[in-house]
């Protein structure tokens, strides 16, 4: 499948962009990785006249460890560069060990940290060229009006897939967003909407910048768990973050989040207290599954049943628990 024709924009930094998205609205979409991007559009599920390539911003890239306060990373750097740091393996692991499972070698050296916040919701209604889509009367996420995982409701059930999202969600992160009206922050977890076809709080002129750890969450025991069909280059069907703030002792603070079963990614409420301190053993974690599956509301967007999928969310997030613990 071919590219639409589009014409390419290459701004050198984050004002130009903002102008260009201010100019343009609708009619204009943001490449960095273009992992995803691309092959959407190919699909035709994206046909912007306008494409604007930020990958000249330098501003907005690298990890750079600001003393005091924690750890900026641009939205341009590369899932590959988080896995070579070893900044981000000691101290945030958690998210190195997300980083490292996000499809191959090859598209981590070219996907980037913000391009995996802001990926778009995912489908096996939605994911398909235009004429398979075409055939079945399009859906409500692009070009329809019916929901053909949920045909009796009118809400989009598109799952959000990222990796790195539950992570950054477990280590407290906050996101840059840049916009006409300067810079805002926003914590990571009021980012997502939960809603398949509108899934971010941010502006068609607006651009996500940096994203901040805080220095509070550094050393904390992490584990990230996945489910794929193969074991590179998929998207997760399901997955679960964990982080622990832990000494030898008992299990002093915790997050728990997952991914690829809802529109957004999820904290798991109630997985703090069911940790915090506790010794992990089985029945600890065992417990903490069992709350991960209770959020987790997978349906047929994808090849694996919605059943099994839950079910792997309490596995994972049993297994996640008691690996962050070693």
């Amino acid at each position: 499948m071919s590219l639409p024709a589009f014409k390419l924009l290459r701004p050198r930094n984050i004002v130009d962009a903002v102008n260009y998205l201010a100019k343009y609205g609708k009619d204009i979409q943001i490449l960095s990785g273009g992992t995803d991007l691309l092959p959407s559009m190919k699909q035709r599920l994206f046909t912007p006249p306008y494409l604007m390539d930020i990958r000249g911003i330098d501003e907005i890239q690298g990890i750079r460890v600001v003393p005091g306060a924690g750890v900026e990373i641009g939205a341009l750097t590369t899932l590959s560069a988080i896995e070579d740091s070893s900044y981000i393996r000691s101290n945030y692991r958690v998210l190195h060990e997300a980083a490292i499972t996000v499809a191959s070698p090859i598209l981590r050296n070219m996907g980037t940290i913000g391009g995996n916040i802001c990926l778009d919701t995912r489908c096996a209604w939605y994911n398909q060229s235009l004429q398979w889509r075409r055939s079945c009367g399009f859906c409500i996420k692009k070009d329809g009006d019916l929901c053909h995982v949920a045909p009796g409701g009118k809400f989009c059930w598109a799952v959000f897939s990222g990796d790195t999202p539950p992570a950054l969600l477990c280590l407290g992160a906050e996101v840059e967003i840049a916009g006409p009206s300067g810079i805002r922050c926003v914590q990571l977890r009021d980012f997502y909407t939960n809603t398949g076809d509108a899934r971010m709080k941010m502006g068609a002129d607006e651009m996500l910048t940096r994203i901040f750890l805080p220095e509070g969450f550094a050393g904390w025991r992490g584990s990230y768990q996945k489910l794929r069909v193969r074991g590179s280059i998929d998207y997760p069907l399901a997955g679960v973050a964990v982080a622990l703030k832990k000494g030898a002792g008992p299990v002093e603070e915790a997050r728990v989040a997952i991914t690829a079963v809802n529109p957004a990614p999820l904290l798991v409420p109630g997985a703090e207290h069911a940790l915090a301190g506790k010794r992990v053993d089985e029945h600890v974690a065992t417990v903490v599954g069992e709350l991960a599956a209770k959020i987790a509301k997978p349906l047929t967007t994808s090849a694996l049943t919605p059943e099994y999928r839950r079910e792997m969310i309490k596995v994972f997030a049993r297994r996640a628990v008691l690996a962050a613990a070693l």
